[in-house]
Order: structure tokens, then sequence, then C-alpha cells
């Protein structure tokens, strides 16, 4: 059963079911099931190695039900499928070489500040008032959960921490679902949070219940038009909608001439970036064929994390334009070319398109069981 913090929903069909849609969202095709059969159908999806079943089946269930999601074989066996993926079912992981990880990052961030090595070690190498140095703590950390409060006290109290780090915490994705930071706050915007929160929100992504919940809410929480789930599981990578907006890069390529990397990246990462980025650019070069303005064009690309995108007329011209004289349409879904880099990844050759696989590999095992 859920460990209730208080009333859930009960969990109910949503109709998200789009034409031409083939990756259904989690909605059950027959009747309803009840909670305590999508329950039972949760404990025996999990992988046989998973402990505490109970608690894993109740979170789970719960990230659906409050979000008034009715779960299904596949939606339940997409969520093991990143779990397994991101953590193998343990909700703080020991990370191998953490110090080493944490010590390059203040490296790199003090380079970037034109902060003296040498400067940044010692201050971090002094004792404190608290007992050991934050050094010496940095040193013994073995879980991401440890090294984050390192570094919130750090920026809370150490001026060093606040000029290196800028009340930005660098432990951006958290939990076992590896939850982003920057979408779990921008989700919870718009939307209740079902639990009591001890510290902050971005902590509260270390628990099982608060990772799993929006980890769900990345998966589940729009209504892309995919023929399968493999996209689904890139956008959990890249964003939400990243795999169309990579599909409409490469239409946008063969209607302009101009070639792109197709990254699902609309508008630069930066808001601060002068000018505007390539695919913007590349729209702007098919000038009166598109009868569109340079802020009709932006305005149209700003909406790229939304399913609105597709009903503006740049989307719809552009796959217009690409399809004019072909035997065939373009593919609406294509996962984005991304070289994966992060201070945890050991090898350098890992790429959305990898993880996008290897997630859909799992997924297609949990179906089987």
């Amino acid at each position: 059963m859920i460990k209730s913090n208080g009333p859930f929903k009960t969990a109910v069909i949503v109709s998200l079911l789009l034409a031409g849609c083939a990756s259904e969202p989690p909605v059950a095709d027959g009747p309803t099931m009840s909670p305590e059969e999508a329950q039972a159908l949760i404990h025996r999806l999990l992988p046989k190695y998973v402990t505490d079943r109970a608690g894993w089946t109740a979170d789970i269930y719960a990230g659906f039900a409050t979000q008034t999601l009715g779960p299904n074989r596949e939606s339940i066996c997409a969520v093991i499928a990143v779990t397994e993926q991101e953590s193998g079912f343990r909700v703080n992981p020991v990370v191998p070489g953490l110090p080493d990880i944490a010590w390059r990052e203040i490296d790199r961030r003090a380079t970037a500040s034109g902060v003296p090595l040498l400067l940044v070690h010692g201050a971090l190498r002094l004792p404190s008032l608290s007992g050991p140095s934050f050094g010496a703590r940095i040193d013994k950390v073995t879980t991401e959960k440890d090294l984050s409060d390192i570094f919130e006290d750090m920026i809370a109290s150490v001026p060093m921490g606040q000029r290196l780090f800028a009340d930005r915490n660098p432990i951006r994705t958290r939990g076992p679902m590896q939850v982003n930071v920057a979408f779990a706050k921008e989700f919870a915007a718009t939307h209740t949070y079902p639990y009591p929160i001890a510290k902050t929100l971005p902590d509260d992504l270390f628990s099982r219940r608060g990772s799993v919940y929006f980890g769900i809410a990345h998966l589940f929480g729009y209504t892309p038009r995919y023929p399968d789930f493999r996209y689904r599981f890139a956008d959990y990578n890249a964003g939400q909608f990243a795999s169309r907006n990579a599909a409409f890069q490469n239409a946008l390529q063969r209607a302009s001439g101009v070639p792109l990397v197709c990254d699902g990246a609309l508008l630069p990462h930066d808001d601060t970036a002068p000018g505007a980025g390539s695919t913007e650019r590349a729209a702007r070069a098919l000038g009166t064929r598109l009868r569109l303005s340079e802020s009709d064009i932006h305005d149209a690309l700003d909406r790229a994390a939304t399913q609105e995108f597709e009903a503006t007329r740049l989307y719809q011209r552009v796959f217009e334009l690409a399809e004019q004289g072909g035997r065939h349409p373009l593919p609406r879904a294509m996962v984005p070319r991304i070289t994966l880099h992060g201070a945890k990844l050991h090898r350098t050759t890992l790429t959305t398109e990898w993880y996008a696989n290897r997630v859909d590999s799992r997924f297609k095992q949990c179906l089987t069981r």
C-alpha cells in the first residue's frame, strides 16, 4: 500500500491520444485498473534484485496517481527502465571517484572566475568552526547527496563559495531518476507538489518519492506524437520535445540548404548570447518563401518546449517546403544528435542516442517480465 502523507487522488484515465501517435501516454487501453491492480502490476514488473519492493511500488504508483495519470504496463516499464539506467534503483548511490570529480569542478569554476587555485585550495583546507574543513569533507564524500550538502554549506557560509558557485549548486541532476533541478522547479511552479518539503524542493529530489514524482512528470507530463517510446527516452535525456525539434531541424536544413546539427535545441541555451542561433539563421535564410518576419520566426522557435510549436506556420511551412518533390514524408521525430558531457561520465563517446537505446532495451526487457 502507499505510504500516505495525506489522501491521494484516485488514478483516472486521461485521454491524451493524438492522431497518428503510436507512442501511448500512461493510459490503460482497457478498463481502468484499480489502485490495488496497478500496484500489483508495478510490484510484479520491478526487477528481481530491487530491495524494498513495497516502498518502490508505493512511490511509483503515487507518482502516477497524484498527477491523475492512469498507469499501464508500458508506462510503468518506462519508469522502471529509466530508473534502472540512472541509478539501478539505489536512492543515494555511491559514486566512484566523487572527491576527484568535486575537486575538478571546483578548479574549473575557480579558473573561470579568475581565482588562483592555490588560494581556493588553501581556503578550503582551513579548519572550520563546526569541525572538519570543507576540503577534508570533500576528500571523504561518497554520494551526490552528501556532496550537494557540502556545496550548500560552502555557498551559505564561505565568501569563496559564493564567488565560485554564485548561489548555484553544481549538482543539477538528483535522485534515483536523476531529475534536473531546473525542470522540477519549472514543473512545480504550475503543479502542486503533493509532499511536505523538509528543506528545499531541490533537496527533496534526492528522495525516492520526489525523484520518482518529477521523473514521471518529465516522461509523461506532455503529449508528443512519437512512433515509439525510444523518443520519449531521448527526450528524458535532452528535454521534452527534443526529438520532435530535431526532426524539425532536419526538415529545415533540407528546405534551406543550411547544414544544421539536429540537437533539438531551436534557440541557444544561453539567453545572453548575442544574435540569432544557427536554427534561427537557417529559418531566416528561407526568406520570403516562409512569408514570415524575423520576429514571427523567433516567436515560433520560442515555443519549442511546447505542443503549440507544431501549430505554428513556421513548423508547418518548413515541412511543406522540405517535402516538395519528395517520394516520402520526412520523419516527425529524430533522436537528437548530442554528445553527452559531465563530470560523472567516465567515457567520452556517450550520446543521447546511446542513452535512448540503452533505456529502450531495458524497457523491452521489462515488458517481457
